[in-house]
């Protein structure tokens, strides 16, 4: 897992802003309710309770289920779930956060089995559930994944035998639907099976789970090595492991690919997980894995063929993590459009070039290339934030069609099928 490595991107500070550094040590006590305003007032529960609590100049300490939490005090009142301060039945809040007070402190704090209670100083009573601080608070966040996933080789993959979904089971059942986006979530990729061989079959597969995201290539496109685009892709050459629309500043989510037409040789699709990669460099370089997540490049796609001219630009590092627990959850990798690299100061671009050669060597390790060979009938779909595809050169005729899908409504509908995405 990605949690607690990295420490150095998000160091936390030793010293707790407004805490009180010579107050008492925590000392068992009675459940009575303290008042807030003495800076050094500490207090906690009794022992039976697994919690204990203490009062800082601007934050409560609360220690439950074996971890020691600090809530800002305006943050305990911007939270509150009070019928006044949220609305259930939207789950929007509804207190105005810029009419809390900046250096606002509750009146009296209560602690029960279960509760958290908060009395201010308008009299009006916060109440929290300790379950939920603890899934809520930075602490606990921080040990968290925000997506659950099996990082793999081509071993790893094959020896899980992830079964492909058959296209009726993923069109009519939520039980094929959840099952396909369960290997889908933790793999990266994931296959239909028995699809009518037609773009339009293929775009009622895509609609299953999510809107269609439509770009500068279309909403449903073709694919053939016509060279009707600016693009390699649109050769019959080889091409290498890579990330789609680095050039667009938020990279699309997800790619529908279904070979609709093969007549020749060659042509398999490549897969490599690049988080798996990622993994590898953390663990031999972190040092370079900490510089590919922190320095900026663009990417750049400029054409200008037929009726189609474009100039996009994305920028972000190669590497990209969540900050609060440094999950990786975007790779931008694609050496076709990565654009002048002027966004690096002199004493850094050939550090930066080292990392990317470690990372690229283990992108390119035979042992982590899945090679697949794609026919009519079976769909395939890729997390393009997370796993590279490429191609070897082929020959004769071949018609792909395709998708990109927008990664928040896939995440949506896995939600409402109880997943973790």
């Amino acid at each position: 897992m990605w949690c607690r490595r990295l420490g150095w991107l998000f160091k936390t500070p030793s010293q707790p802003r407004g805490s009180t550094r010579h107050g008492s040590p925590w000392l068992p006590g009675d459940r009575r309710t303290m008042p807030a305003a003495p800076a050094r007032c500490h207090h906690t529960a009794s022992e039976s309770l697994k919690c204990a609590w203490q009062l800082h100049g601007d934050h409560l300490e609360l220690r439950y289920a074996n971890t020691l939490m600090r809530f800002d005090f305006v943050w305990l009142r911007d939270h509150c779930r009070s019928a006044s301060c949220y609305n259930a039945k939207t789950n929007q809040r509804s207190l105005d956060t810029a009419s809390v007070d900046l250096a606002i402190k509750p009146k009296a704090v209560r602690v029960d089995e279960t509760t958290l209670f908060l009395t201010w100083p308008d009299g009006h009573v916060t109440r929290y559930g300790l379950e939920w601080l603890v899934k809520n608070s930075y602490e606990g966040q921080k040990q968290q994944v925000m997506h659950p996933r099996i990082l793999w080789n081509a071993e790893i993959y094959r020896q899980a035998q992830v079964p492909s979904v058959d296209c009726r089971s993923f069109l009519e059942t939520d039980e094929g639907l959840k099952e396909f986006l369960r290997n889908f979530l933790l793999y990266g990729i994931a296959f239909v099976e028995n699809v009518a061989p037609t773009k339009e079959d293929t775009e009622i597969l895509a609609k299953r789970i999510s809107l269609i995201r439509e770009t500068i290539y279309g909403r449903m496109w073709y694919f053939t090595s016509d060279f009707s685009r600016g693009d390699t892709a649109y050769t019959k050459l080889a091409l290498d492991r890579h990330t789609d629309t680095t050039y667009f500043q938020e990279p699309c989510g997800i790619q529908v690919f279904h070979c609709l037409k093969h007549e020749g040789t060659g042509g398999r699709t490549l897969l490599v997980d690049g988080f798996y990669a990622a993994e590898q460099v953390l663990r031999r370089a972190p040092d370079q894995f900490e510089l590919l997540s922190k320095v900026p490049l663009k990417h750049e796609y400029v054409e200008n063929v037929g009726d189609c001219h474009n100039h996009m630009i994305g920028v972000g590092p190669v590497l990209n993590v969540y900050p609060w627990n440094n999950e990786l959850y975007l790779i931008r990798y694609n050496n076709y459009d990565r654009a002048v690299i002027n966004t690096v100061p002199y004493d850094v671009v050939h550090r930066w070039y080292a990392a990317h050669r470690t990372l690229t060597t283990e992108l390119r390790r035979p042992e982590n290339e899945l090679w697949v060979k794609l026919k009519p009938g079976k769909a395939l779909f890729i997390d393009n934030w997370r796993v590279l595809h490429g191609r070897e050169a082929f020959t004769g005729y071949r018609q792909l069609c395709g998708c990109y899908l927008t990664r928040d409504d896939v995440l949506n509908t896995a939600r409402l099928l109880g997943l973790q995405a």
